[in-house]
C-alpha cells in the first residue's frame, strides 16, 4: 500500500460553467461527523435525500440531492458523500467552500487532480489500466477513441495482460520445481513442452504490443505531413482529404510559403494534416523561410506523404533521415496522364506508392486505408482498448526477457536458474502494467494529468 495521504477530501465533480446539475463530492473513511454538521441529519445510505444546502447563517446556498455511499461499495472504496445541486460557478463554488469550512474540523481537504481515481486504484476498486482509461474516456476527441477507452475501462486490457501473466506464472512454476533436480532438465522440458508454451507467451506479448500500439493513435491522433517541390498538387489534395477548400490554390509555383494545418477525422482516428511550402532552390526570403518549416515538420511527422506530379515525373523524391510510421509517394495528377498507369509503375522500385487525383478523387480511399492500418486500423474496425506509451514499453521489456529465456533454453547446457529469473523480471514487467508492481512517482506523474474532481 502506498504512503500517500488518506485525509477526507472535497471537490467540484463537474465541468466548470452553466449546466443543470452540479455535483460536489467528498469522499474519506469516515464521513457520518460531516454529514451530522452540514444537515444536522444522518443519511440513509444509497438514498437521494432532498434537502436545502445551508450556509454557516442557515440561508440556503441551493436546493439538491445529497447520497451518501457507505465503504467500500463506493467509486473510491471509501465513504463518498455526493452533493447535487443546479450547475454554475458561483453555487458550486459557494457549496465547497461550505462543505470546506465544516469540513475543516474533521481534516478535510481541496482533493488534487485525479485523487478520486487515485484512491479508487488504492482501494483495489480497478486496476491502473482501467484508472488511465477514465481519464482516456474523459479526453476522447472521437466515437472511437471513446470506445477504446471504455473497452479498457471494462477491463478487456487487463484481462488479456492478466492472462499472459497467468501463463508465465505457470511456467515459473514449473521451471523452479525442477531446479532441484538439474539431472531431469531435459526430461522436463521436452514432457512440459517448454518452449512451445514460451513461444505462445512471446506471440501473445506480441500481439498485445501491436493492437496498443495501433490504438496510440486513437489518442494522440496523426501527423500527417505533405512534402514535394512547388505545384505537384500539395495544397489540392489537403483540400480533397478535407472536403473543403482549406488551402489557396493556384497554377504559380511557390504559391503555399508557409504551413498549412487542418484537423480532420478518419474513420475515428484523428489526423492532423499538414500542407507545406513546396522544396526547391529559391533567392526568395519569404519562401526560404517557408522552406525552413517544411524541414520542421518533416522532423516531426508521424506519416509522411511525398507528393510527385505523375504527368511528368521530373520531381525529386524527398530524402530524409527521420523514422516516420509510414513514408508514402504519392503520384498525384493521374487525371493527365496519357499513358497507362502500369506502364509508369513497371519504373517505380518503392512498393510504397499510390497513384492518386486531387481532382478527381482517385487512390484517395486507398491513402486512407493507408493512414488507418498505421493506426492499427481497417475501415468499420474499432481497436479492443485504448494503450499508452507506458503500457507498450512494459510489453517490449516483458518480451526482451522472455526472448533471453528462450535463449537460454536453447544452449547446450541449458541454465533453468537464468531462465527462472528471466521468467520473473518478465512478469514483473507485465505486473507494472495493470499496477501489481508501481512506484509513488508513477502514480504522481498518471494521475496529475487528470482533472479535479475525478
Amino acid at each position: 500500500m502506498s504512503s500517500f495521504d488518506t485525509a477526507p477530501i472535497a471537490a467540484i465533480a463537474t465541468a466548470p460553467g452553466r449546466g443543470g446539475i452540479g455535483v460536489i463530492r467528498v469522499s474519506g473513511h469516515s464521513l457520518e461527523q460531516l454529514v451530522l454538521c452540514l444537515f444536522g441529519q444522518t443519511l440513509t445510505p444509497r438514498f437521494a435525500h432532498y434537502l436545502p444546502f445551508k450556509d454557516v447563517a442557515g440561508e440556503a446556498i441551493d436546493v439538491g440531492l445529497a447520497i451518501l455511499f457507505r465503504a467500500p461499495h463506493s467509486y473510491t472504496g471509501e465513504d463518498v458523500l455526493e452533493l447535487q445541486g443546479h450547475g454554475g460557478n458561483a453555487v458550486l463554488n459557494r457549496l465547497l467552500a461550505r462543505v470546506l469550512e465544516v469540513g475543516q474540523a474533521h481534516g478535510v481537504r481541496l482533493a488534487q487532480p485525479g485523487e478520486f481515481t487515485l484512491r479508487a486504484f488504492l482501494n483495489n476498486k480497478i486496476d491502473l489500466t482501467q484508472a488511465e482509461a477514465i481519464a482516456d474516456l474523459i479526453d476522447a476527441t472521437s466515437e472511437a477513441a471513446a470506445k477504446a477507452a471504455a473497452g479498457s475501462l471494462t477491463g478487456q486490457f487487463s484481462k488479456r495482460v492478466r492472462h499472459v501473466t497467468d501463463a508465465i506464472i505457470q511456467l515459473r512454476t514449473l521451471v523452479e520445481a525442477t531446479l532441484d533436480f538439474p539431472e531431469e532438465e531435459i526430461e522436463f522440458i521436452e514432457q512440459y513442452q517448454v518452449k512451445e508454451k514460451l513461444n505462445g507467451i512471446e506471440l501473445s506479448v506480441q500481439a498485445l504490443i501491436t493492437t496498443s500500439n495501433g490504438s496510440l493513435a486513437l489518442k494522440d491522433g496523426l501527423r500527417v505531413v505533405l512534402v514535394g517541390e512547388p505545384n505537384v498538387g500539395k495544397s489540392s489534395l489537403l483540400n480533397a482529404l478535407c472536403g473543403e477548400s482549406i488551402a489557396i490554390v493556384t497554377d504559380i509555383a511557390g504559391t503555399t510559403r508557409d504551413r498549412v494545418v487542418q484537423d480532420l477525422n478518419i474513420e475515428g482516428v484523428p489526423i492532423t494534416l499538414v500542407d507545406t511550402a513546396g522544396l526547391r532552390d529559391t533567392k526568395d526570403k519569404i519562401e526560404i523561410l517557408g522552406i525552413e518549416r517544411t524541414w520542421q515538420e518533416i522532423n516531426q511527422a508521424d506519416v509522411l506523404l511525398h507528393v510527385i506530379d505523375a504527368s511528368h515525373q521530373c520531381d525529386r523524391f524527398v530524402k530524409t533521415n527521420q523514422r516516420h510510421l509510414l513514408n508514402l509517394t504519392l503520384f498525384n495528377k493521374c487525371d493527365l496522364l496519357t499513358e497507362p498507369l502500369l506502364t509508369i509503375n513497371n519504373h517505380i522500385t518503392d512498393n510504397n506508392h499510390i497513384f492518386v487525383s486531387a481532382k478527381t478523387g482517385l487512390g484517395l480511399d486507398v491513402l486512407k486505408t493507408k493512414l488507418l492500418s498505421v493506426a492499427g486500423r481497417t475501415i468499420g474496425e474499432s481497436s479492443p482498448w485504448q494503450g499508452r506509451v507506458r503500457h507498450i514499453r512494459s510489453l517490449q521489456i516483458a518480451q526482451v526477457h522472455l526472448l533471453q529465456a528462450r535463449e537460454h533454453l536453447s544452449f547446450e547446457g541449458i541454465a533453468l536458474d537464468i531462465v527462472a529469473e528471466e521468467l520473473r523480471l518478465a512478469h514483473d514487467a507485465l505486473g507494472e502494467i495493470t499496477g501489481k508492481f508501481y512506484a509513488d512517482d508513477l502514480l504522481g506523474e498518471i494521475f496529475s494529468n487528470f482533472c479535479i474532481g475525478k
